[in-house]
């Protein structure tokens, strides 16, 4: 299994040309990041604030910036990473088990990580089938075993649980805490929904509206499993209200500024 990593990212400014009619964009701006071997953390921030982007830079993905990001733990440059996207991003033409076998190493025990995940995912029985068959919840399974499948020593996921009713959203975080408990990693994970950060997370960044910066840094000391009913909205108003006072976790530095409820 892959070691976590620690991650430093130091970006001075992320813009994007002009296209078309469309100004060109400031995305991020000042955005200074660490992340410790291990932890989970969140960034939480209004829709178009740059949380993608940061996410894509650390990834790798975007390499168009002033800045760096380096894992300073890590022998090689950069670690085995898992990325949960938005969309769920199966081949369909491919059924589960082969979405899953195509990003094993060769190296690895596909028969034994197979079996484990689709079977932790209550994906088991359904490895034959093809990404068309499958609900929207389902589908976003299949990508969280797909991520947790590489053995990352990181774990990247862009809000993973958006447009699932809550239900299957709450059922879907739960999972994703049972793997990563098992299958440990350094996560970042973007948000714009307070209760989920709160439910989640051992530190939340809060970001700013566009051009995106670091607003606040929260650390969550409740225990997961006491995060429910006024406890977790108690955890909500620490984080839309940095400033508040209370010993539900520690603060940086950060204002306040609507996110959504």
């Amino acid at each position: 299994m892959a070691s976590v990593s620690r991650l430093e990212a130091e970006i001075r400014a992320k813009r994007f040309s002009a296209v078309a009619k469309a100004p060109a964009v400031t995305a991020l701006k000042d955005v200074h990041l660490s992340v410790a071997a291990g932890e989970f953390v969140c960034i939480l921030g209004p829709s178009g604030c740059g949380k993608t982007t940061l996410l894509n830079i650390v990834a790798g993905l975007e390499r168009d910036y002033e800045g760096q990001v380096t894992f300073p733990d890590c022998n090689e440059h950069r670690p085995s990473i898992g990325y949960v996207f938005q969309q769920p991003r199966l081949l369909p033409w491919r059924t589960i088990e082969q979405n899953l076998r195509l990003v094993l190493r060769p190296t690895q025990d596909a028969a034994t990580i197979l079996q484990e995940l689709l079977t932790a995912t209550g994906l088991w029985d359904f490895r034959h089938a093809y990404p068309e068959r499958l609900s929207l919840g389902m589908s976003r399974r299949v990508a969280l075993a797909r991520a947790f499948a590489v053995e990352p020593a990181l774990l990247l996921l862009d809000e993973p649980f958006v447009s699932l009713d809550e239900g299957t959203a709450d059922r879907l975080r739960q999972l994703l805490l049972k793997i990563w408990e098992q299958r440990p990693a350094t996560v970042l994970f973007v948000t714009h929904d307070s209760r989920e950060a709160a439910m989640l997370a051992d530190r939340v960044i809060v970001m700013t509206p566009a051009p995106g910066t670091i607003q606040a840094n929260i650390r969550l000391d409740m225990p997961r499993v006491q995060r429910t009913g006024p406890v977790l909205a108690a955890l909500r108003q620490r984080i839309l209200d940095p400033q508040m006072p209370g010993l539900l976790g520690q603060v940086d530095s950060g204002t306040p500024f609507p996110l959504r409820q």
